[in-house]
């Protein structure tokens, strides 16, 4: 038993599982979705960016109300704002001289929805 917890006898003992695994990665995702993936993962791992798109989780807001929501200057907000743009999390919508951000597309709500029940069943 003890040889098995011993990770350096790993190679001499493991001989594989019965997966198929030419198969899987044929069908392994490609780099550049990886890619893509690993860039969202990181922009939700700003606790500014997370306050952001909470906010906007039911509403469109503007740079203003970010700003005394998250109580942080319109500058900061905004380079936030961009950053998430670039991503395609939120998009904005112009209205005269404001502009409306609100989430790109149901997909990012989902994502953060599933995350916080995630977080909440621990």
């Amino acid at each position: 038993m003890e040889k098995l917890l011993n990770p350096e006898s790993c190679d001499d003992t493991c001989t594989g599982t019965e997966t198929d695994l030419l198969g899987l990665k044929q069908t392994m995702i490609t780099e550049t979705t990886a890619s893509g993936m690993a860039d969202l993962f990181k922009a939700l791992g700003d606790p500014t960016r997370i306050k952001l798109i909470y906010a906007m989780l039911d509403k469109e807001l503007c740079v203003h109300d970010l700003s005394v929501l998250l109580e942080m200057g319109q500058s900061a907000i905004s380079h936030q704002l961009r950053y998430l743009r670039n991503l395609r999390i939120v998009k904005r919508r112009k209205a005269g001289k404001t502009v409306y951000y609100s989430l790109d597309d149901n997909h990012i709500e989902q994502i953060f929805v599933q995350t916080l029940q995630h977080l909440k069943h621990q």
